[in-house]
């Protein structure tokens, strides 16, 4: 076993049993990426007493395959401020939207999206959000997309508690009949003012968490998908296109990027997905103990990992899919009737 799948294994034991390490980087190396991190946000805006706007992209998506008989699917969005689209203008922009879109045009069934992520999140907010979610006996969703992990690292919040927090939102979820998906924490290494070697540091960090959320996502029967290795090339490669006008949250062909990669798994877990479901051995697919899968799937961008077998010797199994992505189509939320859970929030600190 890697010394990454190691490290991911004793972080998600540790959430488990209560434990409450900080893992691989230690207090001290963790306190310099934090400093970094504090002092890039303020070179970026959106950081003072002005309400951060968020566009609302809550509604019905799809609505021309209203008249198939069949009641939209309800998808909810939870997480930090990546899920609700902060550093863009327009509702269709955000990665909910995006996110319903695509999944009305693959299932063909109009789809009803319910956002309630917060600008500056941690992982002990989704107890909030998943309460919200919950709370209208009325709408009990299809499916769920979390988003979160970044603010996590940047303010040193134990790796242990972070997990510890996002399986139990995983749990009353899926105990509530929803599927969920999870994109694992981002890659903190490719915010444009985080200079070396403190990028490198920000980068493992954010791979060690992305790897113990897998295990953890998965273990409460989730799914998940890496997006940091994904992102932070391609972010890093094409800063002034895939970063918003701030340097810090994603433009719109930013989020767009996220959304191709999460649209397949989101469309997967609930059996809509048109590509096959076993492995496929030439895509470097396949079945592994569910901590190495965790290490692999952050290594590359975009590889999904999911539960697989029953607990052996090696522990639990997972499976390794990299699904082919496809453009995500864009379109206006049509409002429906609004509840005080379907609203997103407006306030918050624009900590990512």
């Amino acid at each position: 076993m890697s010394s990454r799948a190691r490290v991911a294994r004793r972080i998600a034991a540790g959430a488990a049993y209560g434990g409450g390490g900080i893992g691989l980087l230690g207090a001290a190396a963790v306190g310099v990426v934090l400093a970094e991190v504090q002092f890039a946000r303020r070179q970026v805006g959106n950081h003072g007493s002005t309400p951060i706007h968020l566009p609302s992209a809550d509604g019905l998506y799809g609505t021309t395959y209203g008249d198939a008989g069949a009641e939209p699917l309800r998808f909810a969005m939870l997480g930090d401020s990546t899920a609700a689209g902060q550093g863009v203008h327009r509702a269709r922009q955000t990665p909910g939207a995006l996110l319903a879109s695509g999944l009305a045009a693959v299932s063909e069934r109009a789809v009803q999206l319910r956002n309630v992520a917060l600008p500056g999140a941690m992982s002990d907010d989704l107890d909030r959000q998943v309460a919200l979610i919950l709370a209208d006996p009325e709408w009990r969703p299809d499916v769920c997309v979390i988003m979160i992990g970044a603010n996590d690292v940047t303010h040193r919040i134990p790796a242990t508690k972070s997990v510890r927090h996002l399986s139990a939102a995983v749990r009353r979820l899926r105990t509530s009949g929803a599927e969920v998906v999870v994109g694992t924490c981002p890659d903190l290494g490719s915010v444009e003012p985080v200079q070396q070697p403190l990028r490198w540091l920000a980068r493992r960090a954010s791979r060690q968490l992305a790897a113990a959320q897998t295990i953890g996502v998965v273990e409460q029967g989730g799914r998940t998908i890496s997006l940091g290795d994904l992102l932070g090339p391609e972010f890093s490669a094409n800063p002034r296109e895939l970063f918003g006008p701030d340097n810090y949250h994603p433009s719109a062909e930013g989020y767009q990027t996220a959304a191709m990669a999460v649209l397949p798994t989101l469309c997967a877990a609930l059996g809509v997905w048109p590509d096959e479901e076993r492995p496929d051995v030439s895509r470097a697919e396949g079945f592994l103990p569910v901590a190495r899968a965790a290490a692999k799937a952050v290594e590359e961008g975009g590889t999904e990992v999911t539960a697989a077998m029953p607990t052996g010797p090696r522990g639990p199994w997972a499976m390794l899919k990299r699904r082919k992505r496809r453009r995500v189509p864009t379109q206006d939320p049509v409002p429906t009737h609004s509840s005080p859970v379907a609203s997103s929030p407006s306030g918050g600190t624009s900590q990512r």
